[in-house]
Parts: structure tokens; C-alpha cells; sequence
């Protein structure tokens, strides 16, 4: 079985992500395949500082260039220290958002210059992309209200408006629409459980060298 598999995943907030990464990991686990994980953005010292400040300096008000830039900076440091390290020991990665994140939150819903930002994630990447994303589809009404419920804090992209949070989910599905190879697309309304069997079927599909799922 070929152990080293890239697989982000992406969704509107509160889509459950990174509960489906951390019950995929303990599966992978279980099988003795090495897993690192990472999340974005953060994951290294450089990009957990500028977390921070892309997602809790509510007080800032960002262009969205600079947004982008700062988003595929911490993106580069990550991919530099920990994904491609993690792919040239034979690990596979999980990663709780990656470069489809930029193009349905920046590109998307505020309206950048697709070539111009697919370059810039090109050159902070070094071209990587997942071999499979996994993207948890929910209305975003429904997964910010989740996350009330949850009480968990809302950072500062969380508390944007709806509509730009329903510009973000129609990213995301047009994202799928022009990618099905690499994203399946899954409806985050399934219990949590059935939602990881169909997760784990389609990765362990992967891992043993089948092509799209």
C-alpha cells in the first residue's frame, strides 16, 4: 500500500472538518500508516504568528491582496517545514484547509484576479496540490450556527457577512465542479460516523493506488 497521500480538507466554516481529519488520522493510525496533520494557516512558529493576526486582529481592516499574501506566506513556511518533509518519508498528510481555502475565501468571494492568485499559490507551493480534497458541503448559516452552539469563538472571517460566506460556499462547489477528480464533494448534513465511513473508504481507495474515487 502506497502510504504517502496528500488529503486537505475544505468547507465553509463549522462544515465539521477538522472533526472528520482528526477521526481519519486515529483510522490511518490504527493501520500503522505514519500521519502527520497540519492546519492552516499555522501549522510552523512562522505561521502560527501570522494566524493571529489574519484571524484574531479584529481591530485591522485588510485589503484583500494583503490578505491573500499573508494567507500563501504562512503557506509556503508550511509546505517548506512540514507537508513536503512529511510526503518525502512516506507519510500521508491531512491537512485542515490548504490552497482551495485562498481560491473560495479570497479569489472567490472577494473577487481577485484568478490568474494572478493561482500563481501566487503556484509559487508558495512549489505546485503542490492535494492528491484528494474532501469537501464538506453545508449551507453556511447552518455551520456558523454550529459553531454558536458549540461555543466556540468566532474569529474574524467567521464573522463576516452571510452573503459573503454563501460567495464562499459557491466557491467551493464551483472549485468541485471544475476539479471532480480531486474534490468529492460530501454533504456535512450526514451523522458524523456514516460521514467518516464514506471519508475513510474513498482515502483507503487512494492509498492502494486507486485513481479518483
Amino acid at each position: 500500500m502506497n502510504r504517502s497521500l496528500f488529503v486537505s480538507f475544505e468547507g465553509v466554516e463549522g462544515s465539521g472538518k477538522s472533526t472528520q481529519l482528526r477521526l481519519l488520522r486515529e483510522a490511518l493510525e490504527e493501520r500503522a500508516i505514519a500521519v502527520t496533520s497540519v492546519r492552516e494557516p499555522g501549522g510552523t512558529p512562522v505561521g502560527e504568528r501570522v494566524r493571529d493576526v489574519l484571524l484574531n486582529a479584529h481591530e485591522l481592516s485588510f485589503d484583500a491582496r494583503a490578505e491573500v499574501l499573508l494567507f500563501s506566506a504562512a503557506r509556503a513556511q508550511l509546505v517548506t517545514d512540514v507537508i513536503r518533509p512529511a510526503l518525502a518519508r512516506g507519510e500521508a498528510v491531512l491537512a485542515d484547509r490548504f490552497s482551495d481555502s485562498t481560491r473560495a475565501y479570497q479569489t472567490f468571494a472577494r473577487e481577485l484576479d484568478w490568474k494572478a492568485v493561482d500563481k501566487l499559490l503556484s509559487f508558495a507551493t512549489g505546485g503542490l496540490e492535494p492528491d484528494l480534497t474532501i469537501l464538506l458541503d453545508l449551507p453556511p448559516e447552518e455551520g456558523l450556527a454550529r459553531k454558536w452552539r458549540a461555543q466556540q469563538r468566532l474569529d474574524r472571517l467567521d464573522q463576516a457577512s452571510l452573503d459573503y460566506h454563501e460567495r464562499v460556499r459557491a466557491g467551493f462547489l464551483a472549485l468541485a465542479r471544475a476539479e471532480p477528480g480531486r474534490i468529492v464533494t460530501l454533504d456535512a448534513h450526514l451523522p458524523t460516523d456514516e460521514l467518516f465511513q464514506v471519508i475513510l473508504e474513498r482515502v483507503l481507495v487512494r492509498l492502494r493506488g486507486g485513481g479518483a474515487a
